[in-house]
Formats: C-alpha cells, structure tokens, sequence
C-alpha cells in the first residue's frame, strides 16, 4: 500500500464528507493505492455516526473511536499503530489542510528519501491568539531540538516513512513535537514544504490557552527525555552529586574555620550554628541527597512504564 492517511477529528462531522471525497478525488487521480483512517477522539457532535456512514460508500475508510477525549496526540499515536502504507500522511479535518499536498509529501519521501516532511504554512488565517504563541513555540522548539530548518513543527500537515511512526510514542500534547521525537528515535533526514492553509469552512477551533501551557510543559520534557530519559540518574544523580558535595564543603569550611580559630588561640565569639553558611550547607546536603535518590526511582521507573499509552477503543470499523 502506498499511503496511509490518518485523520485525527474531534467534533468535525460538518467537514468529513468534504474532507473524505477530496482525499479520494486526489488518490485516484495519482492512482495511488490507499487507506484513510479517522480516529474519532470522543466526538460528541456525530462524527462517528458519520464515519460509519462514509465507511459504507467507501471501502478505504478504517474507523476508530475513543470511548473519550483523550487528545490529538493519542489519536495520531492509534492511527499511527493502524497504518499500513509506506508512507504516513497526517492531516487534520477542519479543511483548513489541503489534501492537494499529498502527491508532493509522498515524492518527497520516495524520491527524495526523506524520513519526515513537515508541513509550513507560510501564511495563516488563524486569529492572533494562535498564531503569536505557535511562533514561540516553534523559535523555541527550533532552538532546543536543533533542528533549525524547520518553522511551523505543529502543522498538522506530514509526511512520515512507515518507520518513523513504528518508532516513536505520541501521547500528552506530544503531536505539537513530532519532528523532535522523530530526531531523537535517529531518523535525522528532516525536511519541509511550504502547504496551502485555509481558512477553517466549518465548527469551530479547538485551541485555547490550557493548550499553551500544556505545549511548554511538554517541549521541557521532550528536552528532558531525549537527553535523559534512558538514563535519568545521569542528570539527578550528577545534579544531587554536586548539590552534596557544594553542601557538606560549606560545613567543613565553618567547623574548620571554628576549629582553626580554636587551635590559634584567635577570639570567635559565634558557634558553628550561627552562621547562615553552615545552614546552607545542611539544606545542600538533603537536596542533594534527595535528587540522587530521585534519580534511582526515575531508573526503576523508566524501566516499568508498560501501560503509559493504553487507550480504551469503544470499537472500529
């Protein structure tokens, strides 16, 4: 199978219709062989009853449907695990992204050799409460995954080698970063390509500014596991390391001030406890012993999290 086409939705029932005869219009005209797989995260608005719909006029259509919202990136993570074509094709279903990229996304993979090809929507019809905060996210995304080449890491629009989703893991708000987990699975070929955005037809958007926050907690821990998350001790245990030897340097230096003027016969009238330095010193050893025993449950733990992207599937078509 040449393409996979997933299509995370959430309340899109107006627009699938479109989305789906265009989608179909384009595959047969570059007479690829395909499949669309809408993964329904907990739509209250129809959605499924709509996918079951076009799933009987369209043998292409594979269907799945979360019990309840879990999130873009468990449903790009689901999708990614059903797919089958050699390459990926991600896209959302507000209409705003056009199904005309596909033909050059998958060039791009094939003849080019790319291992991900990253949509960048050049000029925007979002309001600017979206588009101000996507662009620090992406100045800074940019900066802290040095993958400098790249504008717009959030476009829902990609192209992915069927290896590349074999072998990263989506969940929180992780889809925003795609491109960075990519990089930190090894696959380094990462390009771009100026896509067409539209202005949304249909509903309305689901962006606000829990998402801003959530997309800033997971940039620091994207940075923090890619460097780190195989090996957590190396960055608790050094940081708890040097907290305690900082610490325990601090005492010694004040008891031995103390002894020293002791031995000199030299007057000091204040005791070892008096001295804001020795009690600075104290609380450096506790964190620093803390953070090294943080790091050796972060190991315990890095090693059992099995059921980190467990979703209940109420049922597919």
């Amino acid at each position: 199978m040449d393409i996979s086409v997933v299509v995370p939705l959430y309340d899109e029932v107006e627009s699938l219709p479109e989305l789906v005869s265009w989608i179909a219009r384009v595959m047969s005209e570059n007479q690829f062989t395909y499949e669309v797989i809408l993964v329904d995260d907990g739509s209250s608005d129809g959605s499924w009853d709509m996918i079951v719909k076009l799933k009987e006029q369209f043998t292409f259509i594979k269907g799945i449907k979360f019990r309840r919202n879990y999130g873009k990136s468990a449903a790009l993570n689901v999708g990614f695990e059903a797919a089958k074509g050699n390459v990926i094709i991600t896209m959302d279903a507000d209409l705003q992204d056009s199904p005309d990229e596909i033909p050059g996304l998958y060039r791009r993979i094939i003849e080019e050799k790319y291992d991900l090809v990253s949509g960048w929507k050049a000029k925007r019809y979002d309001p600017l409460s979206k588009t101000i905060p996507t662009k620090l996210f992406n100045a800074a995304t940019r900066r802290m995954s040095g993958i400098p080449n790249l504008h717009d890491f959030n476009c829902g629009l990609k192209a992915y080698r069927n290896a590349v989703v074999k072998n990263i893991e989506v969940y929180g708000e992780m889809h925003r970063y795609i491109p960075v987990l990519a990089k930190w699975a090894g696959f380094t070929k990462i390009g771009e390509q100026v896509v067409e955005h539209r202005a949304r037809k249909y509903g309305k958007t689901k962006f606000g500014m829990a998402r801003f926050i959530n997309g800033f907690l997971d940039l620091l821990s994207i940075f923090f596991v890619g460097k780190f998350g195989k090996r957590p001790m190396h960055f608790f245990g050094s940081m708890g390391v040097l907290s305690f030897l900082l610490g325990f340097a601090s005492i010694v230096w004040v008891i031995g001030e103390k002894l020293y003027a002791i031995a000199q016969h030299i007057r000091y009238d204040r005791d070892v406890t008096q001295k804001p330095l020795f009690y600075i010193g104290l609380v450096a050893v506790i964190v620093g012993f803390q953070l090294f025993l943080t790091g050796f449950v972060a190991e315990l733990v890095a090693r059992s999290a099995s059921e980190r992207n467990k979703y209940q599937i109420e049922e597919t078509v």
